[in-house]
């Protein structure tokens, strides 16, 4: 949608700071008693406001009231949705949780909802086309897939988590209040407040009535349900601020607007984040072979952490300031070494990739991520196993040859028969050169045969020309 300044938006939506309900009052559910005490210590540690930390960062892009900025000023709920349209979350969606987890550091109570119903309507936002209905089996796989996800993420150290409602960050599903509500329901409690002409001047209705595809009305309703959420979240779960990235501000303030005019009251607020782009606006999140997975089963730490080794000079440093919870002093500083003649390349991409990796997959994921980096170098010395070989198996050449057929032959003859080398002149060049490696190791024989040691863990070997080109000889 077309940029517009947080001063303008917070204009058009400026509200008394009136408290309709205190999330911290004694007639609070207990979760929310919880959060209470929980979070009481970590204000009293984070005297700035999160709102402040979030524009210095480049994380805030509109606000719908400016009263949001005294109402951080105290303990506060908020939530973001993630529709399950897939098994695993993507880069996309990291913004959400670490606006989360901003957050809840800065002492607030933190909720994901988990879109199990809208999922079944499909959000228009920022799509030409109507998002395929998915079956129930598939939304309830994708709704483990991600809760799983999230919980891993925002669990860890600092940021506990239940799907229980009595900790600080919390799971919900929407399925949960929907699965009940008919349309009889839906058109008297919800409907009649709507009014369509300010529903089709949403960006994300607007821009599909426009195009050839049209709108149907499945998803024209989508930021109804969306906004009823909103009311329902706020009115039973005391949560008075939703987040969301640019493309959904027009179905975050379709729930500020509702929660005005069913309730009366207007200390509900809405947040957006810029979406995730490159410096050359194209979107950030893609690699060649397609999203960038957060969960492990389908995008290993190994190369999720070196999606962002990778980052341009021209962009890390925003994205040190977005994707991480490094001090600004810190990250100043490394810009400033990057100017200067003796920085050694990449280290602030390194810095960026170690960070964020932790987040996403620990201590433990970075630490295989590192592990992988170190042994898959040539000539690093690192023993290879089979686990650590696989990591890279997807993102190298390889081939499948028989026992018998490897066993004995030449290392030239196998690098020209697994598809390294077009000639066997230019594999001998090479290793008279000392750039052939087997298994990260050189080989400086024109005369080396495979020998059963050779195979790595009896299933593999890896074969390298120079530091880049590889092929992985599977043993079938």
């Amino acid at each position: 949608m077309a940029s517009i300044s947080v001063l303008a938006r917070t204009r058009l939506f400026n509200h008394s700071t009136t408290r309709f309900f205190s999330p911290f009052k004694p007639h609070s559910s207990p979760f929310l008693l919880q959060c209470a005490t929980k979070t009481t210590c970590a204000l009293q540690q984070s005297r700035r406001n999160v709102i402040e930390i979030l524009e210095e960062r480049g994380l805030l892009e509109s606000i719908t009231s400016d009263a949001l900025r005294a109402a951080c000023s105290s303990p506060v709920k908020v939530y973001c949705g993630f529709d399950p349209t897939g098994e695993s979350l993507h880069l996309g969606n990291l913004l959400g949780i670490i606006v989360l987890s901003w957050f809840h550091r800065s002492g607030h109570g933190a909720v994901a909802l988990i879109g199990g119903a809208t999922a079944r309507v499909g959000d228009p936002s920022g799509k030409s086309l109507e998002r395929p209905e998915l079956d129930t089996e598939s939304l309830e796989k994708n709704t483990v897939g991600i809760s799983n996800t999230i919980k891993r993420i925002l669990g860890r150290g600092r940021n506990p988590i239940s799907v229980d409602s009595d900790l600080s960050v919390v799971i919900l599903n929407n399925y949960d209040w929907w699965k009940e509500f008919s349309l009889l329901d839906f058109l008297k409690r919800v409907g009649r407040f709507a009014r369509v002409g300010s529903m089709i001047s949403k960006e994300s209705v607007r821009k599909r009535l426009e195009s050839e595809e049209g709108i149907s009305f499945t998803e024209f309703t989508y930021q109804l349900l969306q906004g009823y959420d909103f009311l329902h979240l706020f009115q039973n779960e005391g949560i008075s601020v939703q987040i969301g990235g640019s493309d959904q501000w027009g179905n975050i303030t379709a729930g500020t607007e509702l929660i005005r005019k069913i309730l009366h009251v207007k200390d509900a607020y809405g947040l957006t984040f810029p979406l995730l782009l490159k410096s050359d606006g194209t979107k950030f999140g893609k690699s060649e072979d397609g999203a960038i997975w957060l969960s492990p089963k389908f995008l290993s730490p190994y190369k999720f952490y070196q999606y962002f080794f990778s980052i341009t000079d021209d962009d890390v440093i925003r994205f040190l300031r977005i994707l991480t919870f490094l001090d600004i002093e810190e990250i100043v500083a490394l810009e400033r070494e990057m100017a200067k003649p003796g920085y050694v390349p990449n280290t602030a991409q390194r810095r960026l990739a170690e960070e964020v990796t932790r987040f996403v997959h620990g201590e433990e994921g970075l630490a295989e991520a590192l592990q992988a980096t170190e042994a898959l170098k040539p000539g690093s010395g690192t023993k290879l196993d089979w686990k650590t070989i696989e990591g890279i198996a997807e993102d190298v050449p390889s081939c499948s040859l028989a026992y018998e057929e490897v066993l004995n032959l030449s290392l030239v003859d196998l690098s020209v028969s697994s598809g390294l080398f077009e000639s066997k002149s230019a594999a001998r060049r090479l290793l008279k050169q000392g750039g052939l490696y087997l298994n990260n190791s050189r080989v400086d024989s024109e005369g080396k045969r495979i020998e059963a040691a050779d195979i790595v863990d009896g299933k593999v070997l890896l074969l390298s020309a120079g530091k880049k080109n590889k092929v992985l000889v599977r043993i079938a």
